[in-house]
């Protein structure tokens, strides 16, 4: 089974898809993380990819796919896998897909966790870190002892840039216009299924199983 796993920043996406991968069996894959083991293995394909990354640029489609394609090719994966940051567009859906169906292959199911987007809000601009010892607080779920200072050491808490409310609004903004089209696009394929992500982890986990599951 293929399944691609869609949710907007601060959905929970990466625990839900560990939470899945662990019942399920299947191959857990990001593409950060393929794009990191490639570039160390300096396989052929890392060498390319390496390439863009150091220019801060996006890798291109065709050496994503690429790269996806090998690593679906080992053994580990040879069931299927949860896909997890890809595809992104829905050009880069539409290529998978094409790439997929020449080695026999497809997406099964397509889970999107939905959560609403005040929710999305508070969960990402809620966290702060400490500039002495880098320990991370939340406001709402790990919130310190003291406002502005760090249980561990005492140093001052700060809020990254990509932390603060605007900036992940914005984010939040880029993410919903990449997705809309990717979401009526495996909606009209009959392969998306919606999970309501505005709930405990664990009920999140149990309605994500019986969804991918299910028929």
């Amino acid at each position: 089974m293929y399944i691609i796993l869609f949710g907007a920043p601060g959905a929970g996406k990466g625990t839900q898809a560990a939470i899945l991968a662990e019942k399920t069996g299947l191959v857990h894959i990001t593409t950060g993380e393929l794009f990191r083991e490639a570039i160390r293995q300096e396989t052929e394909l890392g060498k390319q990819a390496k390439v863009y990354y150091d220019r801060g640029q996006l890798v291109p489609d065709h050496l994503t796919i690429a790269m996806l394609l090998e690593r679906l090719s080992q053994d580990d994966s040879a069931h299927g896998c949860i896909l997890d940051g890809f595809p992104r567009t829905l050009e880069q859906a539409t290529a998978l897909d094409e790439a997929l169906a020449r080695e026999g292959k497809a997406i099964d199911k397509v889970g999107y966790i939905q959560v609403p987007e005040s929710e999305l809000l508070s969960r990402l601009s809620g966290r702060w870190n400490c500039r002495q010892c880098g320990s991370v607080y939340h406001q709402r779920f790990q919130p310190p002892r003291q406002a502005d200072r760090c249980d561990q050491c005492g140093g001052e808490l700060y809020q990254r840039e990509d932390d603060k409310p605007e900036t992940a609004r914005r984010r939040l903004g880029v993410y919903s216009q990449q997705t809309a089209p990717l979401i009526d696009y495996y909606r009209a394929r009959g392969k998306l299924v919606e999970i309501d992500g505005d709930k405990p982890v664990e009920e999140v986990a149990e309605g994500l199983l019986a969804a991918v599951e299910g028929p």
